[in-house]
């Protein structure tokens, strides 16, 4: 999609257009292409049809109905933050008394969309024409145009002292020609090790940039990639690891609140754990019950705060899975009760599920290279009756394990 196609389903046209073509199945897509391109120009229709495919997409993270209403480019479909992070964030603005925010790379307007629906005022500069279009295309469409005001600029060359706060999503590469950030691997009990190495400076603008800018600001975010390496997190700044659903969505750098500080934010709540400077926590004996931290609580290495919670510990110094005698509710942390401790040995689970006569198996892993889809198909290719199971594929003192049980 180029900006003369876009600006062509503003016009009533494309507006009508747009409305035809919703909910089209896929498989129909082509008859109705053809069909169209009779009465409208080919080049409309397949912007049109498009379109209804990004907004099919855009619905996980909008919802149906502003998804439905706004527009989007295959870049901000992805890269746009969730609505329920997005206000999550916004709201923590409003607590810190911000009226005003500059977002910078503001993408499709995801994150703006958030700030004024707070009643926060919005500069979202954006560099790259298309993008702008489509940023300030959804200001008008959510009936937010009075709040947002859209920029077609660097974001290096825009003067931002007059605003309470700003926020900042390099990711987006929307401030200047670049590259796009790494994630690195989180693995065993929080730390980082191996995989792919975070580039702060690979972000455009820089990491360097966006937090020098942040610390002209009185208060600021920037969004970061969730795999950032705590080294570095600038002193000055708050890190918090939010997680929506289970899954986690990223990593916010604050300034201006709590230097030092670091949480993790479970949402829908929000539930908030905060780091209490606490030692790496002990292995102990395998338990009756076992704890499977929030990912947000492993990336934010609040694995010790949730086992001193439920009076627990590791059940292996690489493994974030902590496990206790007595079962302590925690909301930041997943509880099972562990019903059976096995050697990894594929054929006799395959008999213990066959004996207790599971027709749902769940396949958990943390240490471990098997592929848990491998291993459900091999041990449990057909039900065997109603009763549900879950397996970690895990190591427990350093030893290949698998752990069977259920949530409670």
């Amino acid at each position: 999609m180029n900006d003369l196609s876009f600006a062509s389903l503003l016009t009533p046209e494309g507006r009508a257009l747009l409305d035809e073509v919703r909910g089209t199945d896929p498989a129909r897509e082509l008859a109705v292409a053809t069909r169209l391109r009779r009465e409208h120009p080919a080049e409309l229709v397949s912007a049109a049809l498009t379109q209804a495919r990004l907004r099919e997409r855009a619905a996980a993270k909008f919802g149906a109905g502003d998804a439905q209403r706004m527009f989007f480019t295959p870049n901000g479909v992805e890269q746009s933050t969730r609505a329920t992070v997005a206000t999550h964030r916004a709201e923590r603005f409003r607590a810190l008394g911000v009226t005003s925010v500059a977002d910078l790379c503001c993408g499709v307007g995801g994150d703006a969309i958030a700030l004024a629906r707070a009643g926060i005022r919005v500069l979202a500069v954006d560099r790259d024409p298309l993008t702008a279009a489509v940023a300030r295309a959804n200001a008008d469409a959510l009936g937010l145009a009075a709040l947002i005001e859209v920029r077609e600029a660097d974001v290096t060359e825009v003067e931002v002292s007059s605003y309470d706060a700003v926020f900042v999503d390099p990711a987006r590469r929307g401030g200047r020609p670049g590259g796009a950030a790494r994630s690195a691997s989180v693995r065993g009990g929080g730390r980082v090790t191996g995989g792919r190495i975070f580039d702060p400076e690979a972000y455009s603008p820089p990491l360097s940039w966006a937090v020098a800018t942040a610390l002209k600001a009185p208060h600021a975010a920037l969004k970061v990639a969730p795999g950032i390496p705590h080294e570095a997190v600038p002193d000055a700044a708050e890190a918090e690891w939010i997680s929506d659903g289970g899954d986690v969505k990223e990593a916010v750098l604050w300034f201006g609140t709590r230097p030092g500080e670091v949480r993790a934010t479970l949402l829908p709540g929000p539930r908030v754990l905060r780091g209490r400077g606490l030692p790496d926590p002990p292995v102990r004996p395998l338990g009756r019950y076992l704890y499977e931290p929030d990912g947000a609580v492993i990336r934010a290495h609040l694995v010790a705060e949730v086992a001193e919670d439920v009076d627990g510990g590791l059940i292996d110094g690489t493994i974030a899975y902590v496990t206790a005698d007595d079962r302590r509710d925690s909301p930041y942390a997943t509880a099972y009760e562990i019903t059976d401790r096995l050697p990894f040995n594929v054929k006799r689970l395959k008999a213990l599920l066959r004996e207790r006569e599971v027709g749902i198996l769940t396949v958990k892993k943390r240490g471990s290279a098997v592929e848990p889809e491998e291993l459900r198909r091999k041990v449990l290719p057909k039900p065997h009756g109603p009763n549900a199971v879950t397996v970690f594929l895990t190591r427990v003192a350093g030893a290949p394990t698998m752990l069977l049980g259920h949530p409670v």
